[in-house]
């Protein structure tokens, strides 16, 4: 079961940003993983929440979790999807949907 948390923005300036979480959210998808959005445009005080569980003060969305476990930002899941090593990016166990990776 997992406990896939994406920290995005539903307001963005950057055209970059947008595509990166579309991408994540997609694969996802594609895929039937289950995920929480955690939107950080509501409040400042979930943007401060997500830069200090990353330990850095300009991190940027997307940002992934597994519980409270940080996986990575939209780099490192690109490097994973393109290494075919999702699973271990999302710290997730082997799932059926899966065998393609």
């Amino acid at each position: 079961m997992s406990n896939i948390k994406i920290y995005y923005t539903s307001v963005s300036c950057s055209r970059e940003v947008k595509q990166r979480q579309d991408e994540v959210m997609r694969i996802l998808d594609t895929y039937e993983v289950k995920y929480e959005l955690i939107d950080i445009a509501v409040s400042s005080h979930v943007l401060e929440e997500m830069r200090t569980k990353v330990a850095s003060p300009k991190a940027v969305p997307p940002q992934i979790f597994n519980g409270q476990d940080y996986c990575g930002d939209f780099m490192t899941f690109h490097s994973a999807k393109e290494n075919k090593e999702i699973l271990k990016f999302l710290k997730m166990e082997k799932m059926d949907n899966f065998d393609k990776w």
